[in-house]
């Protein structure tokens, strides 16, 4: 299948052009002087009584009929990329779930006693709950039923060191999953919608809630990311409102901006403090520029899943009427430009990650491309280089076909 270029709406005003991309950076910040704590300033508040939208994690209603409208017409990129995410395993009804009541996971998981099982499980249980509010097959419904109760009537814990990131990856999709199916008339019964609920307080949120402060910073997003989901499908406001909490602190801290100050922000309650401890958390980057992430110096990767962590949850905060957009437009448009000019061959300089950068940001940027070019209007041409050559995007741990789902939703 060839790949598909993205239609987009009509381009308004540029951004500030990137730093340059070789030699000493314009304006940049070098380690050197006290880190500055600003972490910018919050535009919006989402009412306390409002009621939640659902479906709304990730996708929702508006998006949906857009879609559906899209394949009506056989239009691309979505004909071909919903056609990507039929011929793909996930998506397949002889798909078996294998629950299991511990999930144990070590770094990189190592141990894997249920971690790809878990993921996957939760993928497959998403990839059906598109198919079957864009095709109502019924068959397609059942199977992402039979996925989530049988994890619903098994799983008790999560354990081991990257416990709290298993529950980041696999409660992404699972409120993703269960809010499509629970708000479909896909046949869900009220005991099961129960049981997968008090899965999801039991064994997801108690190890959501804490963040990971010292970890790298998309280990905490990611987390982020699955608490809002989960908040939604909970209608529960108190975990809502921590998640974009820990979306508004995190951000500052995983993406640089000049205004910080000469250092960037440090993680809230992480004890990273000063010069020298921010420079190695920062993977050894002593000099600043605007875009640069916490990451960067790591893999694009690993950078790719923080932005993109950042972007859903700003999306889901979008569908329930929180413009954390906004917020963090600067950030996240520097941050994209900036590694996909390096993703598209651009020379890495030698002042950037000792001149030499692990490339691949993955299917990572669509979301944020939509919101910021395609409704905004923001010029974004290195992005959009990005999404041209390697679209139709497909999944990815906690991200699953986007090019379908978000290319020019409204």
């Amino acid at each position: 299948m060839s790949r598909s270029t993205i239609r987009t709406f009509i381009a308004g005003a540029a951004v500030a052009a990137l730093l340059p991309l070789a030699g000493a950076p314009a304006g940049a910040s070098t380690a050197g002087s006290a880190a500055s704590t600003t972490a910018g300033s919050v535009t919006a508040a989402r009412p306390a009584d409002a009621a939640f939208q659902h479906p709304g994690v990730l996708v929702g209603n508006q998006q949906l009929a857009f879609l559906k409208g899209r394949l009506d017409a056989g239009a691309e990129p979505w004909k071909s990329a919903f056609a990507d995410l039929q011929a793909g395993k996930f998506a397949s009804l002889d798909w078996q779930p294998r629950p299991r009541a511990t999930v144990e996971c070590g770094s990189s998981s190592h141990p894997n006693n249920g971690c790809s099982d878990e993921r996957d499980d939760a993928m497959a249980a998403y990839a059906h709950a598109l198919q079957w509010v864009l095709t109502k097959d019924q068959r397609y419904a059942d199977k992402a039923i039979q996925i989530m109760d049988a994890w619903a009537g098994v799983i008790q814990e999560h354990t081991n060191s990257n416990a709290p990131l298993q529950t980041g990856w696999s409660g992404n999709n699972w409120s993703r999953a269960a809010e499509l199916i629970r708000y479909s008339g896909a046949g869900w019964s009220a005991d099961s919608i129960d049981r997968f609920s008090t899965m999801l307080r039991t064994a997801y949120v108690p190890l959501l809630t804490p963040g990971s402060p010292r970890k790298n910073g998309n280990w905490e997003l990611i987390q982020t990311d699955a608490l809002m989901g989960i908040a939604v499908f909970l209608d529960d406001h108190d975990l809502f409102d921590q998640a974009a909490t820990m979306w508004r602190n995190r951000l500052p801290a995983y993406i640089y901006l000049s205004s910080d100050g000469p250092l960037p922000v440090p993680p809230p309650n992480a004890g990273i403090d000063g010069q020298d401890a921010i420079v190695k958390y920062w993977q050894g980057q002593s000099t600043f520029v605007d875009g640069l992430s916490q990451e960067t110096c790591r893999d694009f990767g690993h950078t790719g899943w923080g932005l993109e962590a950042a972007a859903q949850t700003a999306e889901t905060a979008h569908l329930q009427g929180l413009d954390l957009w906004s917020e963090g437009r600067e950030r996240l448009v520097k941050a994209l430009e900036f590694h996909a000019a390096y993703d598209n061959g651009a020379s890495v300089p030698d002042w950037l990650c000792d001149g030499s950068v692990k490339t691949g940001l993955g299917p990572t940027v669509q979301i944020a491309f939509n919101e910021y070019h395609g409704r905004e209007g923001i010029a974004m041409p290195q992005t959009e280089q990005f999404v041209a050559a390697h679209s139709p995007f497909g999944a990815n741990y906690f991200i699953g076909w986007e090019t379908l789902t978000h290319t020019s939703a409204p």
